[in-house]
């Protein structure tokens, strides 16, 4: 177990130079897939310097669904840190465990920040986590990972790294109140199989803005799965980048978003690498007068990615008036050699030939309501893959949909 406490110090920015290997895969691959973590119509050219990036006024692209106001600081530099975030980590024996400072060459490895508050975060914090799975390491247990917040404002930063041909899964789960800008690196080694859970179950005032950096090596896969209920605004950016031939990436993400609350999801998938495959599916429900949700799926197939295979989906299920979705699936082809490419979305309310069948058998409104919001997320649940945090997520659910039927 080691706890460590993420505080500003220093605006000088980690993870300069060509970065060390990540498993068996050698330092000149993951230096051009670090580099290839490429300027896309839905952000800026990546940048450590905070210099590099202009403080947002709303009107970009990559700002434009996002209440500035909101973030309470963290996009124009004058949020003051408190260190009022902790975080523990259980893991199981044979994993290292370490609290590390900024000059360790790891971080930042996995790619570079690509908006103002990411950058930010990564020149502020002083110290990270970092949680490492030894070679052909194989884990029955999961690594547990818990960042509470005692309603301060902190930066931080993490690296779960895999070596070559471990296998692992890692729960972040986020509670209490805080006002948190944070970076996540997953480095995934040549063979390495990681399943990676991020809940963000945070009280009703909290803010958190992070970005997720995926590097995948060779023949090694990632499954994401995304939970968000709680928080004021929550701002997730999610990237994938390949290190290798045969990667594969699954990535998935299920969201009830409450009156008020604003949450946005915004995923880059960039297949820079030929024969690697991925599949998005994000799933939202809303409820509550000014509710909204916004999930950008961005996919970049490479002129020099032959033979990609890739898909993403997003749907989103309105419970009640007053709620807004924004959803923007984009997909840019460089090459015509692939397996396969295609996205989808759709939103809209309850389907009434649903609840019609369910209510025709006798089956009250309201329990029928259930059933089919339970369905919409069944799947996702399930990719899981933890019995305790499956149960916890079906029982705030559960809370959800209490609510939506009173």
């Amino acid at each position: 177990m080691a706890e460590a406490q993420n505080s500003p110090k220093s605006s000088t920015s980690p993870g300069q130079g060509a970065p060390p290997p990540v498993g068996s895969t050698t330092a000149g691959q993951i230096a051009v897939a670090a580099e290839s973590t490429v300027a896309t119509r839905m952000s800026a050219p990546p940048s450590f310097d905070v210099a590099d990036f202009p403080v947002p006024h709303g009107r970009e692209e990559e700002w434009r669904f996002t209440p500035l106001e909101r973030l309470r600081g963290l996009h124009d530099g004058t949020a003051t840190a408190t260190g009022g975030v902790k975080v523990d980590v259980r893991a199981p024996e044979g994993v290292r465990v370490e609290t590390v400072g900024r000059d360790d060459a790891r971080l930042g490895r996995a790619g570079a920040p690509v908006d103002r508050v990411a950058a930010q975060a990564y020149s502020a914090f002083e110290q990270a986590s970092v949680v490492t799975v030894p070679k052909e390491t194989v884990l029955t247990e999961p690594i547990r990972i818990a960042v509470h917040g005692d309603g301060g404002t902190a930066y931080g930063h993490q690296v779960i790294e895999l070596e070559a041909f471990a296998e692992a899964v890692v729960v972040i789960d986020h509670t209490g109140d805080a006002v948190l800008a944070a970076n996540v690196d997953y480095l995934i080694g040549d063979g390495a199989k990681l399943t990676v859970v991020s809940v963000q179950d945070w009280d009703d005032k909290a803010v958190h803005v992070g970005q997720h950096n995926a590097l995948i090596g060779r023949d090694a896969s990632l499954k994401s799965v995304v939970v968000t209920f709680g928080g004021d605004l929550v701002r997730l950016h999610p990237r994938v980048t390949y290190a290798g031939t045969g990667g594969e990436v699954e990535m998935f993400g299920l969201y009830f978003t409450d009156a008020g609350q604003h949450q946005e999801h915004r995923l880059f998938v960039d297949h820079n690498t030929p024969h690697c495959k991925s599949n998005v599916v994000y799933k939202g429900a809303l409820q509550g007068d000014e509710a909204h949700a916004v999930w950008i799926g961005d996919v970049l197939i490479e002129a020099k990615a032959e033979g990609t295979d890739t898909y993403e989906m997003n749907r989103n299920l309105v419970l009640t008036d007053g709620s807004r979705v924004d959803s923007v699936p984009n997909l840019e082809i460089e090459t015509g050699e692939i397996v396969g490419a295609g996205h989808a979305s759709a939103t809209g309310r309850f389907d009434d030939e649903q609840l019609f069948y369910l209510m025709a058998r006798g089956i009250p409104e309201h329990e029928a309501r259930r059933l089919v919001v339970r369905g919409f997320f069944a799947e996702l649940v399930q990719q899981i893959g933890v019995a305790d945090i499956e149960e916890r997520l079906l029982a705030r659910i559960e809370e959800e949909l209490e609510a939506s039927v009173a």
